[in-house]
């Protein structure tokens, strides 16, 4: 009886620690798990945006003086040198008087500027164009790159904007000192002549994009009245953190999204400002930003300008490539490591990333295809930890 009781004491005995330990014992979690795969990765700057008319011109009051009321509306078509408004110069006074003359030799200083500009831009696209002639010439005899060449015919299409654009600018300032000169008219009337009406006409054909005065009032010398252009001529601005802006570079290719329609249309960076400005952001940071002009490539039939559309500009493409869910990276130390599943248990492995966007990284080291990782790792996931099927 006693071996028996003592026997029996021994087994409880037992099965207590046994049940003890069990209970100390870490329980496999559940976790998220994704895979190590080939694929297309693409990282993207991702921003809003805005449409606006690449040539537009805001007509303004040269002088001071009664304007009359303007019989436009927004969106009407206008031809080049047709009236668009008239206005009764006022008698000047001596510093309106001034201002004048010094506004007309202003205005002229100007145009000089944007002539020669002009011409030295004309001068870099001669250049641009005969270095793409003589390196689609080599490229054909294999001497250089294709990327070469591509990089040849992209500098000659930049520079080919840029002569367009600065014949524009040109012509703008030679409309500037039109409007400047006719301001002289209002000289006359301090010597009490008779005034005459100056007539403010179109410099381009197109259409009337916004009016900011209709009703007949006085309006002093410089108020903005209307602003021409044409609407079909659109371009694509967005400001982007100057953190993202050196990644992007003019010839990226852009997707254009929510901007109303079923589509995605196309368009490719022109060119990323130089300069950059501050801008306080919705949640009061203040922020270092740059403007980022890009080119439509498929046409914006339905849009106008002033559109919200969202940009996602590619700053770099890859077809196969190995990634890994952007989710199962982690910081560790200074490097990155992951949480690999392997026979039921978590092993951490360090890893080295590459390219990377919202959802997915590229691997270059670390992990091999078709390998499981965990998903959002929480505290509770280190080196060993069971994981439940």
């Amino acid at each position: 009886m006693k071996k028996s009781s003592r026997f029996v004491e021994v087994l409880v005995g037992a099965i207590v620690i046994a049940l003890v330990a069990w209970a100390f014992v870490p329980k496999p979690i559940k976790v998220e798990k994704g895979h190590v795969e080939r694929g297309s990765l693409r990282v993207t700057v991702d921003e809003e945006a805005e449409t606006r008319v690449h040539d537009r011109f805001e007509i303004a009051a040269p002088v001071t003086g009664r304007l009359q009321r303007i019989e436009l509306h927004a969106a009407d078509p206008v031809e080049e040198g047709q009236l668009l408004a008239q206005i009764e110069p006022l008698p000047l006074d001596p510093r309106e008087r001034a201002e004048l003359l010094a506004r007309v030799e202003s205005t002229q200083a100007t145009r000089r500027e944007a002539e020669a500009n002009v011409e030295r831009i004309r001068t870099e696209y001669e250049q641009a164009r005969r270095t793409r002639e003589r390196a689609s010439k080599l490229a054909a005899s294999g001497v250089i790159s294709h990327e070469e060449l591509e990089f040849a015919d992209t500098a000659a299409t930049n520079s080919s904007n840029a002569l367009d654009a600065a014949k524009f600018r040109a012509r703008a300032a030679a409309y500037e000192v039109q409007v400047a000169k006719a301001g002289l008219l209002a000289l006359a009337v301090e010597h009490g002549d008779k005034p005459r009406i100056i007539t403010l006409r179109s410099p381009i054909r197109g259409h009337v994009l916004r009016l900011l005065q209709q009703s007949e009032r006085v309006v002093s010398a410089g108020t903005p009245i209307l602003q021409v252009g044409h609407p079909s001529q659109l371009e694509i601005v967005s400001d982007v953190l100057s953190t993202e802006a050196v990644k992007v570079k003019p010839g990226d290719p852009v997707l254009i999204e929510n901007w109303g329609g079923d589509m995605v249309l196309r368009a490719k960076v022109r060119t990323v400002e130089s300069s950059g400005f501050t801008k306080i952001s919705a949640l009061g940071v203040e922020e270092q930003r740059v403007n980022v002009v890009m080119d439509f490539v498929d046409s914006p039939t339905r849009l106008g300008d002033g559109y919200r559309v969202d940009v996602r500009i590619i700053v770099w493409e890859g077809n196969d490539v190995l990634k890994v869910p952007a989710s199962a990276v982690f910081r560790r130390g200074q490097g990155w490591s992951v949480f690999v599943v392997e026979n039921g248990r978590a092993r951490a492995r360090t890893v080295e990333i590459g390219h990377r966007n919202a959802l997915e990284a590229e691997l270059v080291k670390g992990v091999g295809g078709g390998e499981e990782v965990i998903l959002h790792p929480g505290n509770q996931v280190s080196e060993g930890t069971r994981l439940s099927h």
